[in-house]
């Protein structure tokens, strides 16, 4: 037997950390409903379809940014993070979902983007005014080499070099995005104190938490050292992808300027901050920005999102990384979200998808962590199919073919499957409803109890009830190739998880004194064969 040995967190009650080990649902704002029939989610229509996400049993709900913004990348270049954009509503507008989601139980959990803003900001429009006026520091500029090329040879995640040239200034500005985003200096005292403004503008509106966008991106090598190049192998579609990015990202002084942010979420008592921290070296990033007592509550990055296969190793990887030793953070976990395709595309190959998708809930509900679902993940929602000339995302279009884009995974919510678009929208929606979705549509599986939909609601129930599930120790258990078998155990409770991963029954036999607690693609508790897909809980006694 291999073991990982974690301290278990207290068990009594704690209203400070309701998001150790919970269960939040991510809305894609844009995508989720549209209250005034224009094609586009709103936060009316969010708010109107709470009861929806409330039934599944979640603690809370993160939005995706729905500030003031060009929408150049769809909200995350953000020209006034104080005010809601127009598409969305406006600030009553939030300050009624707020209301909403607190009556029925829910926190609310929004994105802030800190790493760089849109290039139609304010701050931006002052500091390239001048290199003497007040914000001429707010942003990253370098001088031209002296044969007129950018300060080094960073590139950005979106195509192209990661500097624009600006000839107001005569100089070049950073951005590791679009050229629309240029990069925040986060090392001056100043920008940081109005970033944490911001921050305090939100708590102050009553919500419950943060989740960093790329936040890892933070911060910049003041030297503006060259990059290395990565060694040879994986795939490569953009000049990004050529580079070991170390000096245009992941600084040692992003953990200091988040040491600030933690201390003002704690002054406010019972509120949650995630780090998303994507690249090539996240794992150390995660462990720095979450250790101790000190950074942020937890961190996710992208070891399920972009794996495009499933595997008992893969799952393996995380429990292994996270496995609770001293002074470790706590870790969170997707395996979808709006900037990958959708996991049961990317995971189920041969096996029938439905049931696929609900070997993957269970086994997200039995993660150590905090586990997000995404909005459809409920449903079993396959990565939509998107033509070409109905593209939106730049990266997709940038990259095409190469790449299936973010497009696929954030095309709109379908609720009623005779309604027009899905009951989403009145008008042709911003993205289109793909057929295939309709047969999953919400209301379509709300009368079956077998469907997701209810299975779902099942899984989240269990998780809450077993504290073992949300707070308790995990240790991986020696097991054949493609069978994953782990505990959990709190408190006198210990569980055993078995799931299957591979596309062919393998041999198993359920120890004796277990008893079956869940089960999914199992008609009848095992012989000595496990089908696909088949996963369950089995407790002792």
């Amino acid at each position: 037997m291999t073991e990982q040995h974690s301290d278990a967190p207290p068990t009594g009650p704690d209203a400070a950390e309701w998001w150790r080990g919970a269960v939040i649902y991510q809305v894609y704002p844009r995508s989720f409903a549209d209250s005034n029939g224009d094609g586009v989610g709103d936060l009316q229509g969010v708010t109107d379809r709470l009861d929806h996400i409330a039934s599944l049993g979640v603690d809370a709900v993160w939005l995706s940014p729905f500030f003031t913004s060009p929408m150049k990348d769809f909200g995350y270049d953000v020209s006034d993070y104080r005010a809601v954009d127009p598409v969305f509503g406006a600030l009553n507008d939030f300050d009624a979902l707020i209301a909403r989601a607190h009556a029925l139980g829910l926190k609310i959990i929004i994105d802030l983007v800190f790493a760089h803003t849109s290039d139609r900001h304010a701050w931006f429009h002052e500091s390239r005014q001048s290199r003497a006026n007040a914000k001429a520091d707010w942003y990253v500029w370098a001088d031209a080499k002296d044969d007129g090329t950018p300060p080094s040879n960073w590139q950005s995640v979106f195509g192209g070099p990661a500097w624009t040239w600006d000839a107001r200034r005569g100089q070049y500005y950073m951005h590791n995005f679009l050229l629309e985003q240029p990069q925040l200096n986060l090392h001056l005292p100043d920008v940081q104190d109005a970033l944490l403004d911001v921050a305090r503008f939100w708590l102050d509106r009553g919500v419950d938490g943060f989740r960093f966008d790329a936040i890892n991106f933070a911060m910049h090598d003041p030297r503006l050292r060259d990059n290395p190049p990565l060694p040879p192998g994986g795939k490569r579609t953009r000049p990004f992808d050529f580079q070991d990015k170390i000096h245009n990202q992941s600084q040692p002084q992003i953990v200091d300027f988040l040491k600030r942010v933690r201390a003002l979420t704690d002054s406010y008592g019972g509120r949650f901050s995630v780090a998303e921290v994507a690249g090539d070296h996240p794992e150390a990033e995660m462990q720095a920005f979450t250790a101790g007592e000190e950074h942020l509550n937890s961190a996710y990055g992208f070891l399920y999102l972009y794996a495009p296969t499933f595997s008992d190793q893969l799952a393996r990887q995380g429990a292994e990384t996270w496995h609770g030793r001293d002074g470790q953070g706590w870790p969170s976990w997707a395996f979808s979200n709006h900037d990958a395709p959708r996991a049961v595309s990317r995971w189920a190959g041969g096996r029938d998808p439905r049931a696929f998708a609900g070997m993957a809930m269970l086994l997200l509900m039995c993660l150590r962590g905090n586990v997000f679902i995404y909005q459809g993940e409920e449903l079993a929602l396959p990565q939509a199919e998107v033509p070409f000339d109905r593209l939106v995302d730049p990266e997709a279009i940038a990259n095409w073919p190469q790449t299936l884009g973010r497009d696929g995974a954030r095309t709109p919510m379908p609720w009623s499957a005779d309604q027009p678009h899905g009951g989403f929208s009145t008008a042709e929606p911003w993205l289109p409803v793909d057929p295939r979705h309709l047969a999953l549509a919400v209301d379509r599986q709300e009368p079956d109890p077998d469907s997701m939909l209810h299975l779902t609601r099942r899984l989240v129930a269990l998780r809450k009830a077993h504290p073992a599930l949300t707070r308790g120790e995990m240790r991986l258990l020696d097991a054949p190739p493609g069978l994953l078998c782990f505990e959990r155990e709190l408190a006198g409770e210990r569980l055993l998880c078995v799931f299957n991963t591979v596309e062919q029954a393998l041999d198993w036999t359920a120890p004796d004194g277990w008893r079956i607690l869940e089960a999914v693609n199992l008609r009848e508790r095992p012989g000595s064969r496990l089908p696909p897909t088949a996963g369950l809980i089995l407790a002792l006694g």
